[in-house]
């Protein structure tokens, strides 16, 4: 038997150690991920319903109770090459960012200042109907980058498809105290009642540098997050993005005229 303050005693026990610490380690990633699948997407789901006004912004609610209020929603994949409504494509367990690293599923995004570099051919919209089945609202989800990070987060319109209800971020790693305030639910209450496009259709809506006044006299500016002058000029980039012609532009512009898969908005 080798002494145990012999050199390969010493590596032979760093190795077994290594190899148990592995072992455990890729034995709890396997057993957690579904879980932290599903807080994700209970996430997610949080932050459709606080975009909607559904849920209040620092409201807390146990997960049957989240689940309840979205059972409401209608969720619809919305091919972004025609602006169309696909109900032939299965949303159940799809993942926009998954696609876009398939090039069957994805496509280069034209130069834009959100520094999108890739579109996925399909995303996934929630909408949700009054008594009587008329459309109420539309969350739209939104992406783009910040100072540091992607900005993933949802964006609720009201029935005319141009006003805004409600503005969630869900997932960011801007600086806290400064673009880190995209959650801060004082600047979020700045949002509802902004318009988003000018009279000649084209996205307008902004974060500016400094204070804006109320929606009725100052409807397509919010106030820019102090210190964070590039985090605001990428919420700005992500909007008129998305609701422009590459986004959901043309989605929402079939609504308005009828609806993207023939139904009555």
């Amino acid at each position: 038997m080798q002494p145990r303050n012999h050199a390969l005693y010493t590596l032979g026990f760093s190795a077994v150690v290594s190899l148990v610490c592995a072992v455990l380690v890729a034995t709890a990633a396997v057993t957690l991920r579904d879980r932290q699948a599903a807080n994700a997407a209970l996430e997610r789901t949080r932050n459709v319903l606080r975009a909607a006004g559904v849920m209040g912004v620092t409201e807390t609610l146990p997960r049957e109770e989240i689940e309840q209020r979205f059972a409401s929603f209608e969720v619809a994949a919305v091919d972004l090459r025609t602006g169309n409504e696909d109900p032939s494509f299965n949303v159940a367990g799809y993942d926009p960012r998954r696609a876009l690293a398939d090039p069957s599923a994805s496509r280069p995004a034209p130069p834009n200042d959100a520094q999108i570099a890739r579109l996925p051919n399909h995303a996934i919209v929630y909408k949700l109907r009054d008594s009587s089945g008329t459309l109420a609202l539309v969350v739209l989800p939104v992406e783009g980058m910040g100072l540091w990070s992607t900005m993933y987060g949802f964006l609720a319109l009201e029935p005319d498809l141009k006003t805004v209800r409600g503005l969630a971020y869900y997932e960011h790693r801007e600086t806290p105290g400064l673009g880190g305030e995209v959650n801060n639910p004082r600047w979020t209450a700045l949002w509802p009642g902004r318009q988003l496009f000018d009279a000649e259709g084209r996205p307008a809506i902004a974060v500016i540098r400094g204070r804006a006044g109320p929606p009725a006299v100052d409807p397509y500016r919010v106030d820019g997050l102090s210190g964070a002058t590039l985090t605001s000029r990428g919420v700005t980039a992500m909007l008129r993005f998305w609701l422009g012609e590459q986004g959901f532009g043309p989605y929402l512009e079939r609504l308005r005229k009828g609806g993207a898969n023939g139904e009555s908005s």
